[in-house]
């Protein structure tokens, strides 16, 4: 699974914390082997919150990450250029690159792009390209209006991501693109909704159900237009 050097460099990052494992996901008529930390709470860093608040969210398989996948596996991206914000291990960002499209995954962990990468040259025998992002960084150089889909999955589970996403997606797409967050009702998404319709998009929502364990989540897909370019 991977050469040996590779999975070397993830269980650096995890400092002997926790494991890792590997989840079959099913993303249409294929299933993807997702390497991922066994207990996510484990690496929680007390100096790196002290400094930027920042949590180990990335190392969670989760349910809406699932079904942004299957989202993005029903579209063809052949030659779309696409950016996952705040990619986690990596499950839509490997479902794109399966579709066609040139994509880009970002993260605010180094750790995150590496089991990204990981997961894409396992699964689908490439490395995807990785880029560290911090959404409070003012200047995105050459990432600014190049995108045709920014996409993102369970990122709203803070309140203080609602006015920094919803400054950077738009810096981010190229005239007339699209964006879809994929979120399982957190508290925050209707505000990050109404900031993005207050911006000039047009929202449209479809439901999805993934099972997580003995459960089931549903899942609401946020498809983010710009008015003038948004069909019913």
């Amino acid at each position: 699974m991977g050469d040996r050097r590779s999975f070397e460099v993830l269980q650096a990052h995890l400092r002997g914390r926790t494991g890792i494992t590997t989840s079959p996901v099913e993303v249409g008529e294929k299933t993807y082997l997702i390497t991922h930390p066994v207990a996510a709470d484990a690496l929680l860093d007390e100096e790196e919150f002290a400094r930027d608040e920042r949590l180990p969210y990335w190392a969670e398989l989760w349910p809406s990450a699932t079904a942004l996948a299957r989202r993005l596996d029903r579209e063809d991206l052949s030659g779309r250029r696409v950016i996952e914000l705040g990619c986690g291990v990596g499950l839509p960002n490997l479902a794109a690159l399966e579709r066609g499209a040139r994509a880009l995954a970002t993260d605010h962990y180094e750790a995150a792009l590496d089991f990204a990468a990981y997961n894409a040259q396992t699964n689908l025998g490439r490395y995807p390209e990785t880029r560290l992002l911090d959404w409070r960084t003012p200047g995105l150089g050459d990432l600014e209006g190049s995108f045709d889909l920014v996409v993102a999955a369970d990122v709203l589970y803070e309140r203080g991501n609602v006015p920094l996403l919803a400054a950077l997606i738009p810096k981010l797409l190229k005239p007339g693109a699209s964006a879809v967050v994929a979120d399982p009702r957190r508290n925050p998404a209707p505000s990050f909704l109404e900031e993005m319709e207050g911006r000039g998009f047009a929202v449209s929502t479809e439901e999805a159900t993934v099972a997580s364990g003995e459960r089931e989540v549903t899942v609401l897909l946020h498809e983010l237009r710009p008015r003038q370019e948004h069909r019913r």
